[in-house]
């Protein structure tokens, strides 16, 4: 079996030792006679893994007790509209940063349940950034500030994040868990699994208890934060094969340690960013100080030279480098299970490519 270089935004690749173990595990879990798939969520087997998941979340995010976990489905497109739901009524404003196509769907989400107020708008800045934090200009009585910690499809990221006075929530969907984070800097936390913590399927929730607490209880019982948390995140049956997953890739974080990944996650997009700025062949589409360790992007002197791009990529087991179809371009996803080999093989792939494309491309 030849496994490709998988440069896919979401679903994308996973650690191998773990797709290797879960393999073993599939057919018969640990020598009970069947797949994790298969047990009741309310059987030993099935509740090891849950508290084991969970154990390793809170490890990870050094999470204090005054904060709940949740593991809940819907991806985080659902916590687009529990946010809102749970943090503000509808006569209230929240305040969110429009940073690129996530954050503009999130807004658009809240929007339904509440006022949203652009606090900050960089979602037409070229090159792609940030804002800086003079531009973020609160409503002045919101009831959280919303932003999202890394564009997948601007390949921008948060350096740093905005000190506020009302609650701070962030959608880290990308890059979670990529680096150490301060949780204290947030109230409330949320990321879909399927870009580092494991496949698609199931989201992290991490919130302060007595922000959890204020939620009308008027809510659908699905959607109120304290239903979840009071039931363990079993308050139906959970998305029992992804938090399995999930278990195991923390598992794996923390054996590899996370400064560890975090060093690595650098060093790989360092490389891809030198070879970018070696000359104006390749463009990178985000300023330079808001530049992604998740996600690459970058455009080719013409869109004919970025389908051949994709399409020879290809044939040297370079898969999923097209950029996303509302920007176009190209775009290079190494969280945090990529290897680092496979960022090295495409860097020797675009200075080959360069080599050969660059003189036609000149104008004149």
């Amino acid at each position: 079996m030849a496994r490709v270089y998988n440069f896919g935004a979401g679903p994308c690749t996973l650690p191998l030792e773990v797709l290797e173990e879960a393999q073993r595990e599939f057919l018969d879990y640990r020598g009970i006679g069947m797949s994790i798939m298969e047990c009741s969520h309310r059987g030993k087997a099935y509740q090891a893994v849950h508290d084991e998941a969970m154990n390793n979340l809170r490890q990870l995010l050094h999470l204090p007790q005054d904060y709940a976990l949740m593991l809940l489905p819907g991806g985080a497109s659902m916590q687009f509209a529990m946010v809102p739901l749970n943090l503000a009524s509808a006569d209230a404003t929240a305040d969110y940063t429009l940073t690129g196509s996530w954050a503009a769907k999130a807004a658009k989400e809240a929007a339904k349940i509440c006022r949203v107020h652009a606090a900050a708008d960089t979602s037409l800045a070229q090159p792609a950034r940030m804002p800086e934090p003079e531009d973020i200009r609160s409503s002045g009585n919101a009831a959280y500030l919303h932003l999202t910690s890394n564009e997948t499809i601007d390949g921008t990221q948060w350096k740093d994040f905005p000190n506020a006075d009302i609650p701070v929530v962030a959608d880290m969907s990308s890059d979670i868990l990529s680096r150490p984070l301060d949780i204290s800097r947030f109230d409330l936390i949320y990321a879909g699994a399927q870009k580092n913590l494991g496949p698609a399927g199931v989201a992290l929730v991490a919130v302060r208890r007595e922000l959890a607490e204020r939620a009308p209880k008027s809510l659908p019982s699905m959607l109120r934060y304290q239903n979840h948390i009071d039931n363990d995140s079993m308050l139906n049956t959970p998305p029992s094969f992804p938090v399995y997953m999930l278990m195991l890739v923390t598992r794996w974080i923390l054996k590899t340690g996370l400064e560890n990944i975090w060093r690595q996650n650098r060093d790989k997009s360092r490389l891809l960013y030198q070879e970018i700025d070696r000359d104006n062949f390749y463009r990178g589409t985000a300023h330079a100080q808001y530049r992604s360790e998740m996600n690459v992007t970058f455009r080719l002197p013409s869109e004919a030279l970025e389908k051949q791009f994709v399409t020879e990529a290809e044939t040297q087991g370079l898969h999923a480098l097209k950029g996303h179809r509302s920007v176009g371009g190209i775009r290079a996803s190494i969280y945090n299970a990529f290897p680092l080999e496979g960022v090295k093989k495409l860097c020797l792939f675009m200075s080959e490519f360069r080599n050969r494309n660059a003189a036609e491309s000149m104008p004149g």
